[in-house]
């Protein structure tokens, strides 16, 4: 089922909404208010070929077949720059996530590179997400590059399926997408997926904001188009004001300073 509006309510932000027009295209904040998910594209904004080199080295996730990955954990200091974190594992609970391969469990992967968090339009990106969201200083942000590439055909959520990452604030970004069939994305209100709210294709540029603590979402299974040539999907998650407990807790122990949405539950 395809819809255009959809009205939930989004207690979103109390930024203007001309300081966030300088990056993203009109109507973003109000679509993230009247439905709690947007889509536009930020082309015009990144160096979308140089982005995509980033997914050339990535090393394989050792806990998901046929995916690559880098993750970082970043956060604003009180100056508004971007800094790195440090290291602190992935976690997503079995209330939010409960697939055998990700409920649960703490999962470790290797950091962004430093040549492509210096980046002026990447930082300009995380910039201009974090003020969408409006989350402040030492905040973590979960940002990272993940995909997967080989013949055949495959599902990139390996066994996941509708499922919510436990946050608060979730975009998607698309970075490319070769000799691909499906991947369509998919918005639900309820876990169960008997109410859904949009289906969605991404193309590179493309990206997909969304409120995980009031949506779900999954993903379509890929096919190559041409069996000769491999097929490529590779996406940037960045992801903010956590509501899984296991995450939180995690964030705690390694970033004791951080500023957490320590709630402890979730209102969906």
């Amino acid at each position: 089922m395809k819809l255009d509006i959809l009205r939930h309510g989004f207690e979103h932000t109390s930024m203007p909404a001309d300081s966030l027009a300088d990056y993203w295209h009109p109507g973003v904040t109000e679509a993230l208010r009247q439905q709690d998910w947007a889509k536009t594209d930020i082309r015009e904004r990144i160096d979308l070929a140089a982005w995509q080199g980033f997914t050339a080295d990535l090393p394989r996730d050792p806990y998901v077949n046929q995916r690559w990955k880098r993750m970082s954990w970043l956060a604003l200091n009180d100056q508004g720059d971007i800094e790195e974190m440090g290291q602190c594992p992935m976690a997503q609970g079995g209330a939010f996530n409960d697939a055998e391969s990700m409920a649960d469990r703490l999962r470790y992967y290797d950091p962004l590179t430093e040549e492509f968090l210096a980046r002026s339009d990447v930082k300009a990106f995380v910039h201009a997400w974090a003020r969408l969201w409006s989350i402040g200083a030492h905040e973590p942000i979960l940002m990272q590059i993940t995909g997967v590439r080989g013949e055949g055909s495959i599902d990139p959520l390996q066994g996941q399926g509708i499922h919510a990452d436990g946050c608060k604030a979730l975009s998607i970004l698309v970075l490319n997408r070769e000799n691909v069939a499906g991947a369509e994305n998919h918005l639900y209100a309820d876990k169960a997926g008997t109410q859904p709210l949009v289906d969605i294709t991404l193309n590179p540029g493309d990206i997909l904001h969304l409120r995980d603590d009031r949506l779900f979402h999954s993903v379509d299974g890929i096919e190559q188009l041409k069996s000769e040539v491999p097929f490529e999907r590779f996406i940037i998650i960045i992801n903010s004001r956590f509501v899984d407990d296991f995450q939180n807790r995690m964030l705690r122990r390694y970033f004791p300073e951080a500023v957490l949405n320590e709630s402890y539950g979730h209102s969906r």
